[in-house]
């Protein structure tokens, strides 16, 4: 099964090498999102820096979903995917390959962009730290939830519209603990209990999301 997970990420990397536009388009966005926010703002605002964590939090989420419909979706459509679901390791290495692989090309990016992009609204240097923790363990989340979205829809015409709607709901808590840590720490405060909760939240999601997303998969064939 270990041997099945690294062929299907190694397979996901290569592809996205020879799609580089795909994955260079979220940090892109989430680049000029934030500038356009400091920009709209008033010189050497105090305020800036307050509504920071949240500028950066729902820019990473906007970010994240631009090319979360093309995680399934091409495989789906050439048949590819209904053969991995046959292979003798079974489905969920690849499931869980998919997404990784979803994160480290699109996640962890917007991780480590976030932190010159808070230097720019503001934020305090102390802060950095817990803003790319909360962001590290956040992220995560947002491939875990958005590809169990993708899954349910893979099979339904328009998809890239309900993603949306199905995500922003979910992945509330997630932007409400990663901004939360941020602002209790440029508070002063104790921020150990917002991570502590996402990484709660990350540690269910990785065993419950990926088989989640399996069977919707799977149910999509029928």
């Amino acid at each position: 099964m270990l041997r099945a997970f690294a062929a299907a990420l190694r397979r996901e990397l290569r592809l996205a090498a020879r799609h580089k536009g795909d994955w260079l388009l979220p940090p892109l966005f989430y680049l000029i999102v934030v500038t356009l926010f400091a920009l709209g703002s008033k010189p050497n605002d105090p305020q800036l820096a307050a509504f920071a964590p949240a500028v950066l939090w729902v820019g990473a989420l906007l970010s994240a979903l631009l090319n979360l419909d093309r995680l399934f979706r091409a495989d789906f459509d050439d048949g590819s995917l209904e053969q991995m679901f046959l292979s003798p390791h079974g489905p969920i290495a690849i499931v869980y390959a998919k997404l990784v692989g979803h994160w480290l090309l699109g996640g962890l990016p917007l991780a480590v962009l976030a932190v010159p992009l808070a230097l720019q609204l503001g934020v305090p240097v102390k802060v950095l730290g817990t803003l790319f923790a909360g962001l590290l363990l956040g992220t995560p989340l947002l491939s875990l939830i958005g590809g169990f979205a993708a899954a349910l829809t893979v099979g339904l015409p328009r998809a890239a519209v309900l993603l949306p709607v199905l995500v922003l709901p979910l992945i509330g808590p997630v932007v409400i603990f990663g901004a939360g840590a941020a602002r209790a720490a440029a508070a002063g405060l104790d921020a150990a209990g917002p991570l502590y909760l996402l990484a709660s939240l990350l540690v269910l999601g990785l065993c419950l999301l990926p088989l989640a997303a399996t069977a919707a998969l799977r149910n999509s064939f029928d």
